[in-house]
């Protein structure tokens, strides 16, 4: 099936189903990643509690899990709910955000990917080349690279890790183990609103959860926010990016 039809196919898929989306994610973006779930058409749920880790999951169709305030507590329910869902076939997405930072970070996203099989890995480059085992430049949770050897090291890490890869910059690079695809969608001012990247992993979630199609989800929940950044700069009567979520089925 040509990536056209696919593309048309997961948005109708998507619009049937209404996905229940189960993320544990961080607090800074945490109502953003929330409001353009329900946006694209599906349901966002938010719980971190380990107690209710196993139920919550079973009730999911994906689930999203992101390191970008996470502590002991939220790690270990990140394990048990991966733990869940690898068992019940939900898929899962890893946002490693800042994992180069600190030591907490990398240990923390490695019992991650010792314990969970992931559907897909989303993060810049920077944290894309940590996982990798390379050395990464980076402030904080932004990136400072570029993605001159993304393709190379995005299908590397989706062989090592048998998943897709995603990375979002300038160019966004999404690869599995056979194909690449990279995206020039985008605004630069995209860069100017807290947790985009975290919006796109809630994004690409939304779509595993009605198609369990990794490779396509990813590169509809990354193209997805990189089209509402444009139709944004465009029509400054969009305030805020996830008012224009709503409307990007209609020009996929």
């Amino acid at each position: 099936m040509q990536i056209e039809a696919q593309i048309k196919e997961a948005f109708e898929t998507l619009e049937k189903r209404i996905p229940l989306v189960h993320h544990i994610t961080n607090y800074v973006t945490v109502n953003d990643c929330a409001n353009v779930v329900l946006a694209i058409g599906a349901s966002p749920i938010m719980a971190d509690e380990e107690r209710e880790m196993e139920e919550m999951v079973s009730l999911a169709d994906a689930l999203v899990l992101n390191i970008g305030t996470a502590n002991e507590r939220t790690i270990a329910s990140m394990l048990k709910a991966g733990s869940v869902a690898n068992a019940k076939n939900i898929p899962v997405v890893l946002d490693p955000v800042g994992v180069g930072a600190t030591t907490f970070r990398r240990e923390s996203t490695q019992k991650l990917l010792d314990k969970i099989a992931f559907s897909v890995i989303r993060g810049n480059m920077a944290e894309i080349k940590t996982l990798a085992g390379l050395e990464a430049k980076s402030s904080g949770v932004d990136s400072l690279e570029d993605e001159s050897d993304g393709l190379c090291i995005a299908q590397g890490l989706a062989k090592k890790f048998n998943c897709v890869i995603a990375i979002t910059g300038k160019e966004d690079i999404i690869c599995n183990d056979t194909f690449c695809y990279t995206l020039h969608n985008g605004h630069e001012a995209l860069k100017k609103v807290t947790g985009t990247g975290c919006m796109s992993s809630a994004l690409i979630g939304a779509f595993l959860g009605a198609t369990h199609k990794p490779l396509i989800s990813a590169i509809l929940g990354v193209l997805s926010i990189s089209i509402a950044g444009e139709m944004a700069d465009k029509n400054q009567r969009y305030r805020n990016i996830s008012h224009v979520f709503n409307r990007c089925h209609k020009y996929a």
